[in-house]
């Protein structure tokens, strides 16, 4: 009786977490989900891809993957904090080249037009509802604090996953951030946690829209989202054309390797620079994560002419050692003569300058 009676609280709490805490972000209202039916890539009360898009879930498919990660494999992260660089923040001008900074995973800042832009910015320890519980981040520490940040422009983000929209990261950036932009139903999320609903516009895929001054495309992605166990696919996912008078530049998001990409590049390349995700890839859910191979077949498909390779090198979310995306990704950019760019996190790099690309990982794993 006693085991009954603690399991039944043990259910119950857990149930009331996931209703009130924040953390968990808020779903979409009735009238939202009527907006939504308009939508070609909407049926039955959820977002749908372009393409079939299955992971198969059952315990026959899992087990070899539930095998593997019990074998353990000490390699599936670094030995020791990866070396980032300190950012250095320097003051817009309008005569100012494009410039990039990779924080790690996807989380990055561009600065262009005199603007400055963050995408999915993750800014937290562990990607994770409880971070306590969550991988820890490969470097430890940012290379900057948000309360040094300056005031950001424009925030972009390509779904509601852990690991690219973040509680506290929002929490503590909201009072610096004049807009933010995000898929259809993201928006919630940001209203719970105190975002000012005027600082927040949707977009469905393949919409145009301005905002800082510049021209942003939400763009199809081949993924999936959800922040809890009941809500998976509430809300849309994406990618994003970001072009201005500097540069254009495509962001994948996450996606698995589909049409999609092929049909963004005849509408809206050739792109500047790309940020390709490359990492937390296995064989059983490449329909949503690329391999790094399709991640060189994706720029090419878009017609980028710069790749930077995002998705890895901040959290371990898969079961292939930490090095293999970014391994596996520059052997298939070089065998394709493509232009690919490594920078370390907080390194800064300018679209009109020569990159060598160091091999900083080598040493760390």
């Amino acid at each position: 009786m006693l085991a009954l009676l603690l399991i039944a609280a043990v259910v119950v709490t857990t149930f009331l977490f996931i209703a009130f805490h924040p953390v968990f972000g808020s779903n979409p209202s009735k009238d939202d989900r009527s907006r939504y039916r308009s939508s070609e890539h909407y049926a039955d009360g959820t977002f749908v891809n372009q393409i079939a898009t299955e992971m198969a879930t059952d315990f026959r498919s899992m087990f070899p993957v539930l095998k593997e990660f019990l074998m353990g494999n000490p390699n599936r992260q670094p030995s020791k904090p990866i070396p980032i660089k300190p950012l250095q923040l320097s003051k817009l001008n309008p005569n100012q080249t494009t410039k990039v900074t990779w924080f790690g995973h996807s989380s990055l800042m561009i600065e262009l037009d005199n603007k400055r832009i963050l995408l999915d910015p993750m800014f937290g320890k562990a990607p994770s509802p409880i971070p306590w519980f969550g991988n820890k981040r490969y470097s430890k520490d940012l290379p900057f604090s948000v309360a040094e940040l300056p005031q950001i422009d424009l925030v972009l983000l390509s779904h509601d996953h852990y690991d690219h929209l973040d509680y506290g990261t929002i929490k503590k950036l909201k009072s610096k951030v004049n807009q933010f932009v995000v898929p259809l139903g993201v928006g919630n999320h940001l209203k719970r946690w105190g975002v000012e609903p005027g600082k927040i516009q949707e977009c469905n895929w393949w919409e145009e829209v301005t905002a800082s001054g510049l021209n942003l495309v939400c763009t199809p992605a081949r993924h999936f989202s959800g922040r809890s166990l009941t809500n998976r696919n509430s809300t849309l996912w994406c990618s994003w054309v970001i072009e201005g008078t500097g540069a254009k530049i495509y962001f994948s998001g996450d996606s698995g390797y589909g049409p999609h990409f092929k049909e963004i590049g005849e509408k809206f390349g050739p792109f500047d620079l790309t940020l390709m995700e490359c990492g937390q890839y296995h064989e059983k859910w490449a329909a949503i994560h690329m391999m790094p191979e399709e991640t060189v077949k994706a720029h090419i498909d878009v017609k980028g002419k710069r790749l930077i390779p995002i998705h890895w090198g901040a959290f371990t979310l898969s079961l292939h050692t930490w090095t293999d995306p970014i391994e596996r990704v520059v052997k298939a950019a070089d065998a394709n003569d493509m232009n690919i760019l490594t920078p370390m996190i907080g390194e800064k790099v300018s679209l009109d300058e020569e990159h060598t690309r160091s091999n900083w990982w080598q040493t760390r794993s």
